[in-house]
């Protein structure tokens, strides 16, 4: 047989077994006397060339006896040598061959046994067990061998140390005596797997608690292959075994860095990114883990430094169920106690580590309850770390450990520290964003109606709801205005953009809208008017620089309604905006065909009125695109869900708005949402009385006398004088300067008294002050005095000086005309 060729990948045979090698022997004068085949084959001398002759002369180059001589002697003192030394082939060159030397002695004779094989083999068979031995003796990688049973034939010297004993005393002992029950279950089990397969384990790593210390985390990376005998029977099972553990826990942390990274401040809102520090820091990390913010953080407003005050629990997380029934839930406010591990690191805004929670005293302070219930549940250790971002000081990141038995070592509190920076930067975001949104949701709330008061011309219902903090305030808005004539306003409008932009910008438009509805302009104008308003606040806003960075755009939508109880007529007009929704008090839905006009601020466009008779109990629906659109609805299925919502009859107006928000709405809409109801009313005819008066002399006798009778049968004779008065002014100046055509007097009873003097002059009355000389000019001044309000409205036959008297204060009224009477 011959040795394996280097590099084959067979077992290494040794070369100077008895089978494998070729032989010589030399008597004591260096004569050879012995001569095997193997010898010839490697020198190429047959044995009767050999036998006898003197071998340093004829096997040796006279260039390399002295080395020879110098091995002999070495041979001869320690009786053997090994080694390599140069002989010569019968071809006459130089070979190198391997030699194990023994001196065997027989009686008085002295023999030299010599065992050849070639260098090459020789040397490789050295550097084979030079490696086997390195393993075993000084290598830093354990490495084990079983056998079939798994039983512990040899570790070598690395291994052991691992478990104290020296590599003779566990030699014949199991794994399971040194390891952990889940750790064993483990390595058994992937061990038996490459005995049953022949496949091997590489690299797999797993945790390897030892019994003599299982408080102590420790991860190895196991290499396991199959022994086999040259027939291939199953010798066993050889494992190498790398403790890993210092590069486990950093490839850990990084990934922990990396998900905290990825994971918090995904968001804008201060609790959500609270939460998601929390999720991220249970198991990895630690066992429990609770978040908690100065007051004033919680709030959104600038951090105080008050380390002394109040903090409020934002998140907590525990991988033990039990242990969130033990912490201070989230949501409580409540102070630390000085002594505490917490109040500590917020007074020096310094990390706290207490690797042994029962050492640390200041611990049982806070509420000694609670503690001796966190002992129950094997809380053990504990990391306090300061959130400070930019300067200021946030709050405190808390973490525990009760089911992971070792404790934290300060490898745990550098990343606690490098984890809590980065989270406290989100957190910091989300509080200046919050403070932010706050303000911007102060103002637009400010700027919205805060109630809306009954009307007897329609009964309102309205929803509103700002967007999703991502998204920041927008500039929806909705009103219910009181016209003259016991008439209503219903607008509803939306600014282009959000953000306290959007919200100044809804502010001011809604501001025009209640001027231009007091100076009672059609729907149409209304809109023309605001459409200059929205041209100018964009010329406004026009940088000096056109191609300025940030430049905002000016832009709005709306619907203006105006609905009149008396003749149920509603006349709209809208300007970009959706179209309102009808529904009938059958329940039978429609969309009115009307204009829908360009958005405000394109300018020099025109706007188109409709009008059109409501049955008593229609309901209207106006809305912004942001209720039909929510959920990422076309404009068409969103219509379709509302048309669907508002089809029920029978409901409040209040249901109804529940149920729209329940069809078309999610939990955080992404834009504004504003939904106004209106439920029609109309006021009886026993309600209203007109007249027409001609134009003479005796019309403003006439109008007294009416309004005389009419009132005193409404049970309003307490008004009567002060009606009198005012109705006999406003027809006295129709009939002067209304041209000679036909006046028209009408009386209405509502929640006030409502006078109205219509004729067909378009020139409009003017409050003045009379000199003490002028005999005219007063009867305005007195009209202003003894109304609550009066005013003018255009129509296309002319105009309508109208005044409103209140029911509650007509005593009072009536009182204050008798003086202005005797003055």
């Amino acid at each position: 047989m011959h040795a394996p060729a280097p590099g084959s990948g067979e077992a290494p045979e040794d070369p100077f077994a008895l089978h494998n090698s070729a032989s010589a022997v030399l008597d004591d004068h260096g004569r050879v006397v012995g001569w095997s085949e193997r010898a010839q084959e490697h020198l190429g001398y047959p044995p009767d060339e050999v036998l006898g002759r003197m071998a340093l002369e004829l096997l040796v180059d006279p260039r390399d006896r002295e080395e020879v001589r110098a091995a002999a002697a070495a041979c001869a003192r320690d009786r053997g040598w090994s080694g390599l030394l140069p002989v010569l082939h019968r071809s006459g060159r130089r070979v190198e061959l391997g030699f194990r030397a023994r001196v065997v002695v027989a009686g008085s004779a002295r023999e030299w046994f010599l065992v050849v094989a070639p260098a090459e083999e020789v040397l490789q068979w050295e550097t084979d067990r030079s490696v086997l031995d390195g393993l075993f003796r000084r290598s830093p990688i354990g490495l084990s061998v079983h056998a079939p049973d798994l039983g512990i034939l040899r570790i070598n010297r690395a291994l052991a140390r691992f478990t104290q004993l020296s590599a003779a005393e566990i030699r014949g002992r199991r794994i399971g005596e040194f390891l952990i029950g889940p750790d064993l279950e483990t390595i058994e089990t992937r061990l038996r797997r490459v005995l049953a397969t022949g496949a091997p384990l590489i690299f797999t790593e797993q945790p390897c608690r030892l019994r003599s210390d299982p408080d102590h985390e420790r991860v190895v990376s196991v290499s396991a292959f199959r022994m086999e005998d040259p027939s291939g029977g199953i010798l066993g099972v050889t494992q190498l075994v790398e403790d890993v553990t210092d590069r486990y826990r950093a490839r850990r942390r990084l990934a922990l860095l990396n998900r905290a990274s990825a994971r918090i401040g995904t968001t804008l809102d201060l609790g959500q990114t609270t939460r998601e520090l929390a999720d991220v820091a249970v198991p990895d990390l630690a066992d429990a883990v609770s978040v908690d913010l100065l007051e004033s953080v919680a709030r959104g407003d600038e951090s105080a430094d008050d380390s002394s005050g109040p903090v409020r629990r934002m998140a907590v997380q525990s991988v033990v169920a039990e242990a969130l029934r033990v912490m201070y839930s989230a949501g409580e406010v409540f102070h630390f106690d000085p002594r505490t591990p917490q109040a500590r690191c917020l007074a020096e805004q310094q990390p706290i580590l207490e690797p042994v929670l029962r050492s640390s005293p200041g611990w049982y302070f806070q509420d000694p309850e609670r503690t001796r219930r966190a002992l129950v549940l094997r809380a053990h250790s504990l990391i306090v770390v300061p959130l400070t971002a930019r300067g200021l000081l946030l709050g405190l990141l808390s973490l525990w450990r009760a089911e992971r038995p070792e404790p934290f070592e300060e490898d745990d509190l550098t990343l606690a520290e490098e984890f809590a920076a980065r989270a406290a930067l989100c957190i910091d975001n989300a509080r200046r964003y919050t403070q932010q949104h706050q303000a911007a949701l102060t103002l637009q709330r400010s700027l919205l109606p805060q109630a809306l008061p009954q009307y007897s011309a329609v009964e309102v219902a309205h929803l509103y709801l700002p967007a999703d903090p991502a998204t920041g305030v927008g500039g929806d808005w909705f009103d219910v205005i009181p016209l003259s004539g016991a008439r209503v306003a219903l607008v509803v409008g939306d600014v282009v953009g959000h953000g306290l932009h959007a919200a100044a910008t809804m502010g001011r438009l809604r501001t025009a809208v209640h001027t231009l509805a007091g100076l009672d302009y059609a729907p149409d104008e209304v809109l023309f008017h605001l459409d200059d308003l929205v041209n100018r606040l964009a010329a406004e806003q026009e940088p000096a620089d056109r191609h300025a960075r940030g430049r905002q755009i000016v832009g709005a939508t709306c619907l203006y309604a105006v609905y009149d109880p008396t003749s149920r007529r509603c006349t709209l007009a809208r300007a970009g905006h959706v179209p309102p929704v009808v529904v009938a008090s059958d329940g039978t839905v429609s969309l009115p065909d009307l204009p829908e006009g360009p958005p405000l601020g394109l300018g020099g466009l025109p706007f188109e009125s409709a009008e059109w008779e409501l049955a008593e109990g229609s309901l209207m629906a106006l809305y912004t695109d942001g209720l039909v659109e929510a959920c990422g609805l076309d404009f068409e299925e969103g219509l379709e869900r509302l048309r669907g919502a508002l089809s029920r009859p029978g409901r409040s107006l209040e249901e109804t708005c529940t149920a729209v928000q329940n069809a078309l709405l999610p939990d955080h809409p992404p834009d504004d949402v504003a939904l106004l109801l209106a439920r029609t009313r109309v006021l009886a005819p026993e309600q209203i009385a007109s007249w027409h008066l001609p134009a003479e002399p005796t019309a403003a006798a006439r109008a007294r006398h009416l309004t005389e009778t009419t009132l005193t049968s409404w049970g309003l004779g307490e008004l009567v004088f002060t009606a009198e008065l005012v109705v006999s002014e406003l027809v006295t100046n129709a009939y002067r300067y209304g041209g000679g055509t036909p006046v028209v007097l009408r009386l209405i009873r509502d929640r006030g008294l409502i006078c109205e003097v219509s004729d067909s002059s378009s020139t409009a009355p003017h409050l003045r002050r009379a000199r003490t000389t002028d005999e005219g000019g007063r009867g305005l001044f007195l009209v202003a005095q003894l109304t609550e309000r009066w005013g003018t409205r255009y129509t296309r036959d002319g105009k309508t000086v109208w005044t409103e008297f209140p029911l509650a204060t007509a005593a009072e009224g009536h009182s204050a005309a008798a003086e202005d009477r005797a003055l």
